[in-house]
C-alpha cells in the first residue's frame, strides 16, 4: 500500500496541480486509513493488500473515526479514500471503488463567517503608512477586500500578474487554473505605495509579497498578519483571510452584483458554492420587508 500512496501523491502534484497544503491534506488522511487497516486486515509483515479492502472496512473505518472526528472532517476524509480508489483504478490495481458505497455524513450547515463594511474599513486602516512592512500588510489587507483571493493565490502572485493601469490581477487558483480579477482603486493605490517601497525589503525574487529576510510571504506569515489587524482593530470575530474572502463576496452580493460574475472572480468550479453567500442577502431583505411591509 505504501507505494501506490506514493504514486498517488506524484499523481496530485504533477497531474492534478494540487496545493503543497491540500497534498498534505490527502496523505494524512490515507496513512491513517492506512495504520487502520493494517490493524484490521494486515499481513503479518503490517503490509495492507489494498485488493482486499471492501466495504465493509471501510464502514468500519468510518465508525471508528465517529469516536473522535467532527463530520465535516470524516466527509474529507471519506472523500480522500474515494479519490485514492479512482487512481488506483486507473492504474489498474483495483478493479471497483468500495469508498463510493459508504455515504458521506449529513454536516452541520454553518453560514459563512464576514465583517461589517466598519469593521472592513478599520481592519484596512490599521496598519501603519511610513514603514515597508506596514505599506506590504495594508496591501494585503486591500487586495483580499478588494478582489477575494484565497491565500495561497495571494502569496502566489508575481509582480508581472499585477497590470496596476488596467486594474486587474492574474492569479493561479485551485487546479492550476488561472483567472483575471479586478482590483479596486483603493487596492490600487496601496499596491503602488508598497512597490515604491518594496526594494527596501531585498527580495530575492520576483515574487510580489516579500518578507523581512527578502523571501516570499508564506500562507502561515498572511494568517497572522490578518489576526493581527483584527486584534489591533478591537474586531472580535476570528478574522481571517477566508473570511475575508467571504466579506468580499457577501459585500458585493450585497449590493446588487450578479452571482455568477461573483462566482467567476471568486475561481468556483460550482455556482452552488457560491450560492452559500445569497443567506445574506436574504436576511436584509427580511429585514426590511419586516420594517416596512404593513402586514409584516
Amino acid at each position: 500500500m505504501p507505494e501506490h500512496i506514493t504514486r498517488f501523491r506524484d499523481f496530485l502534484v504533477s497531474e492534478r496541480n494540487y496545493s503543497e497544503h491540500t497534498v498534505r491534506a490527502y496523505m494524512t488522511d490515507l496513512r491513517e486509513f492506512k495504520s487502520f487497516l493494517e490493524k484490521r486486515i494486515g499481513s503479518h509483515d503490517g503490509d495492507v493488500d489494498i485488493s482486499r479492502v471492501q466495504e465493509i472496512d471501510i464502514r468500519a473505518y468510518i465508525t471508528w473515526l465517529y469516536k473522535k472526528n467532527s463530520r465535516t472532517s470524516i466527509s474529507r476524509k471519506i472523500a480522500s479514500i474515494r479519490a485514492f480508489f479512482e487512481f488506483l483504478i486507473r492504474e489498474g490495481v483495483i478493479l471497483n471503488n468500495s469508498a463510493k458505497l459508504v455515504p458521506t455524513p449529513k454536516g452541520e450547515k454553518k453560514l459563512p463567517a464576514f465583517l461589517t463594511v466598519d469593521e472592513v474599513f478599520k481592519l484596512v486602516d490599521a496598519p501603519e503608512n511610513d514603514g515597508v512592512l506596514g505599506l506590504r500588510d495594508k496591501g494585503i489587507l486591500e487586495l483580499f477586500y478588494s478582489s477575494g483571493l484565497r491565500v495561497s493565490e495571494l502569496v502566489g502572485i508575481n509582480l508581472g500578474d499585477l497590470n496596476l493601469i488596467g486594474s486587474v490581477v492574474k492569479v493561479l487558483g485551485k487546479g492550476g487554473k488561472e483567472r483575471i480579477v479586478p482590483l479596486g482603486s483603493k487596492a490600487v493605490e496601496a499596491i503602488r505605495e508598497y512597490i515604491g517601497k518594496r526594494e527596501e525589503l531585498n527580495p530575492k525574487g520576483d515574487f510580489f509579497f516579500v518578507n523581512s529576510r527578502g523571501g516570499r510571504l508564506t500562507v502561515r506569515s498572511v494568517a497572522r498578519i490578518v489576526k493581527k489587524y483584527a486584534a489591533i482593530s478591537g474586531i472580535p470575530k476570528n478574522v481571517s483571510p477566508h473570511v475575508l474572502r467571504h466579506t468580499f463576496a457577501t459585500h458585493l452580493l450585497g449590493s446588487g452584483a450578479d452571482l455568477r460574475a461573483i462566482q467567476e472572480m471568486l475561481g468556483h468550479k460550482s455556482l452552488s458554492t457560491t450560492q452559500r453567500y445569497t443567506h445574506t442577502s436574504i436576511e436584509k431583505i427580511m429585514e426590511v420587508y419586516d420594517k416596512t411591509h404593513p402586514r409584516a
